[in-house]
């Protein structure tokens, strides 16, 4: 399918190519800078923390409809074993373990080089940089080093009055003006704008399989649409993360994954998927505070186009 006219024209709108040099692999995590993280630390009022990752486990989210993208499996390569052959049982002991998993299994984010289009990865480098041999030789997940800065939760479930949004639908520009207005934030430079659709809280009633699935049993999916990819732009959002799969509305609007080839190859916005939305989304509900200061570096894996990370939200 051939890029349609309008998604060449965001792209021309939004792309960020050489805005922070010409050898950046960053992308608008450069927006992210120490006085916005200083600022991101009054956000810490009551010291409360919010675990926003799923549990990492065989029977996880995962359930094949992304072939490779498995669950952990963990295999035990110590178990209680001594340093030395019929050490003393009282003496030191050890176990230790492995997993084989999919970088983006769970709770994750996209590195820039997870997209590709027209032989591009973000800032115009050859998709040739990515390899079977060495993975991402640019933009790899590990270039991150450090990912901090203030979040703001956009809850679209609740500003729609549902538990969860229906599936598909295509979250617009509006919807975020709206989500903001209710949680009374501006969105600022250097911000983690998290974006909720309820979706998590099928994983936790019904498990992956439901999950998966999704509300409406197809697999469609209630998520962000071409309309908002200028609205982050506008704004210099940092990084985009929500509660669902695929991130994007899915069946898509226009041409298959347009807002991760737009997000990712055009704009360098990093974007995290499977994020647990639900106890956050409770506590702003009650307090009426949607930002806070959120801390979420992912793994450092060397040329991985994507990792887990475990982020913290702190009110």
């Amino acid at each position: 399918m051939a890029l349609s006219q309008s998604f060449i024209e965001i792209s021309a709108r939004v792309r960020n190519w050489g805005r922070w040099g010409d050898d950046d692999e960053l992308g608008t995590l450069n927006l992210i800078t120490e006085e916005a993280v200083r600022a991101a630390g009054d956000c810490i009022r009551t010291g409360k923390t919010f675990p926003l990752a799923v549990p990492l486990e065989a029977d996880g989210i995962q359930v094949g409809f992304i072939p490779g993208r498995n669950n952990p499996t963990r295999t035990m390569i110590a178990l209680n074993d001594p340093l030395e052959p019929n050490a003393d049982p009282d003496v030191f002991h050890t176990s230790d373990d492995a997993i084989q998993m999919g970088l983006q299994a769970g709770t994750h984010w996209d590195g820039l080089c997870h997209a590709s289009y027209g032989g591009r990865v973000y800032n115009g480098y050859a998709d040739t940089t990515v390899t079977a041999e060495e993975g991402a030789t640019r933009c790899g997940i590990e270039r991150i080093r450090s990912l901090c800065s203030r979040g703001v939760l956009l809850d679209v479930a609740r500003i729609k009055g549902v538990d969860i949004l229906d599936c598909p639908y295509a979250i617009t520009a509006g919807d975020l003006d709206e989500a903001a207005a209710m949680g009374g934030v501006e969105i600022l430079a250097g911000d983690i704008v998290l974006v909720r659709t309820g979706r998590m809280a099928i994983y936790h009633s019904e498990g992956g399989l439901a999950y998966c699935l999704g509300p409406a049993g197809d697999g469609s999916n209630a998520g962000l649409s071409m309309s908002t990819v200028e609205w982050f732009h506008e704004r210099d959002v940092a990084a985009v993360a929500n509660d669902t799969l695929a991130f994007e509305v899915y069946p898509s609007e226009d041409v298959p994954m347009a807002v991760h080839m737009l997000h990712l190859v055009d704009m360098g916005l990093t974007q995290g998927q499977n994020w647990d939305l639900e106890a956050l989304a409770e506590s702003c509900a009650d307090d009426g505070i949607y930002e806070f200061f959120l801390a979420a570096t992912p793994e450092p894996f060397v040329g991985g186009v994507g990792s887990p990370v475990a982020p913290i939200a702190v009110k």
